[in-house]
């Protein structure tokens, strides 16, 4: 060994511990783990997959804002923790602020991070000035913590902060004004941080609203879901006499779970006494993080999640679905359909009606759809009206159909014994999200794997008119109660524009996969 060989390690150790978290973390900071002790901070699965999603963003936007719902105690708020204390006594006027929903909590995050200084090592620990129950400097850079409650006038809204980590934001007071007031002393500027991080609570609340928009790309937060299937101590040793039930397999099945964490999920029910609860502080999905309420979704979540654990066949034409936005925050959206399952979705904001023409004309020339289905209310006609004039439309014969979510069904309704017309849906829109029911409630209709595609589909509420027909809630109306426009869900339903499935292919077997003999499905 050369003597430079020690001199080059020390410097690969030193830049190594300035760039790298994790074996910053591994080396320097020590937390008090679920058994107790004092332990080096090794990354877990869940914290190693958190850490990643953020750094990515990071690298392509240059600043963080995440908003993370989380099982219990999975090392979320350590990881926090971590990663702020690293930012803060390596980075000059670093300011961090830690908010969470009561003083306890407060307490807690804040112990976290003086732990870490405390048992930092003598040469590397930073000088501290102030330290008290409510603030840590570090006087030699001028960096430092403020901690506060989120019910407190004022809470952390008098300093300008570089980092905010706002905890179990779901059980805050007024999150909206909270929230919006503590964003405000965090500018948009490169290297400063916004962590949202908590267990669900109620559906329909702020936070469930906010969760929601982060999904559909209604505001500037990323949302990751970390369910208690990715921590690996979530299991328990099997009993001798220890059988799945039916439920217990459907579930194992859907959710890839091995027999030690159903085993560990049904003594936790037992323990809690009460599935939703169990639900809501350890959810496999986002849906079951909120607490069911009287609210009724019309398109139930198992039939949704169901479907994303399927793969559908890729014969027969390809429908398209395209939902233009209207106006604000809703992105145009565009489903492809093909066989028994949709393709893909994407989602794009602030397009004028050429931009979105000309998005639908490469899909066209690209992808040969059979048929491009269009919303035709609002900017949906303009739209419509310039693939006409490109030769796309040629009178209802072409590629191009114009669908009015607002028309008549175009089946008709029942008649009652009367002979008067009785049942059915109200609309257009109606009609196509009952022919997405119907698909999910068979055994071969596939979706993407997506969260937010997920949420858009269960979003909508619905009701019954006088005389019966089916009332799907209106974008209007699920707008004035908080959540997103379901973009994405509306350009599925319009991949269903006739009752057979599409105007090209209108048979009973549209929803079900071809099956070759000694082959199976295609």
């Amino acid at each position: 060994m050369h003597w430079t060989d020690g001199i080059v390690g020390a410097l690969n150790h030193a830049e190594r511990l300035d760039a790298d978290l994790e074996y910053f973390a591994e080396h320097h900071l020590k937390i008090r783990p679920k058994a107790g002790g004092l332990v080096p901070f090794k990354f877990n699965p869940v914290q190693r997959k958190l850490h990643q999603i953020i750094e990515e963003q990071r690298a392509k936007t240059g600043m963080v804002r995440v908003v993370v719902l989380k099982a219990r105690q999975e090392g979320v708020s350590t990881y926090v923790a971590g990663r702020y204390y690293h930012k803060t006594i390596r980075k000059p006027g670093f300011l961090t602020a830690i908010v969470a929903h009561e003083k306890p909590a407060v307490r807690n995050l804040f112990g976290l991070v003086k732990r870490m200084h405390d048992c930092m090592p003598d040469d590397v620990r930073p000088v501290t000035g102030a330290s008290n129950a409510e603030e840590l400097k570090f006087a030699s850079i001028d960096s430092g913590y403020l901690v506060s409650v989120a019910t407190e006038d004022g809470a952390g809204r008098s300093s300008t902060a570089q980092a905010l980590h706002a905890s179990e934001a779901a059980f805050w007071v007024n999150l909206k004004e909270q929230l919006a007031a503590l964003m405000e002393t965090v500018p948009d500027l490169p290297d400063t941080e916004i962590i949202v991080e908590t267990t669900g609570n109620q559906f329909g609340d702020e936070f469930h609203q906010f969760w929601c928009k982060a999904l559909a790309g209604e505001n500037s937060f990323k949302a990751v879901f970390l369910p208690w299937s990715d921590d690996p101590t979530y299991r328990k040793a099997l009993p001798d006499d220890f059988e799945m039930t039916a439920e217990e397999r459907q579930l194992a099945e859907l959710h890839s779970l091995d027999a030690e964490q159903i085993y560990w999920r049904r003594c936790k029910i037992a323990d809690k006494g009460d599935i939703n609860y169990f639900k809501r502080e350890y959810p496999l999905t986002p849906d079951e993080a909120f607490l069911a309420s009287d609210f009724d979704s019309f398109i139930p979540h198992e039939l949704v999640l169901a479907a994303r654990k399927r793969k559908g066949s890729s014969i027969g034409p390809l429908i398209v679905g395209v939902d233009p936005a209207r106006f604000g925050a809703d992105s145009t959206a565009i489903a492809w359909r093909r066989g028994s399952g949709i393709e893909k979705i994407e989602k794009r904001k602030h397009l004028d009606t050429m931009q979105v023409a000309g998005w639908i004309a490469q899909i066209i020339r690209d992808d040969k759809p059979a048929k491009v289905n269009i919303d035709v209310g609002g900017l949906g006609a303009g739209i419509y009206d310039r693939l006409v004039e490109q030769g796309y439309g040629n009178f209802g014969s072409g590629v191009v159909n114009a669908v009015n979510f607002g028309s008549k069904p175009v089946e008709p309704p029942t008649l009652d014994e009367n002979g008067r017309p009785s049942g059915g849906p109200e609309n257009r829109r109606a009609e196509m999200w009952l022919n997405v029911k119907k698909a999910l409630e068979g055994a071969y209709f596939a979706l993407p794997d997506s969260d937010s595609l997920q949420t858009d589909l269960c979003g909508p509420g619905y009701s019954y008119t006088s005389d019966g027909r089916l009332r799907l809630e209106s974008k209007d109306a699920m707008k004035k109660r908080g959540m997103p426009s379901p973009d994405e869900g509306d350009a599925v339903a319009l991949c269903f524009s006739e009752p057979g499935g599409s105007p090209v292919v209108a048979n009973s077997n549209f929803n079900r996969p071809i099956v070759y003999p000694d082959v199976g499905y295609a």
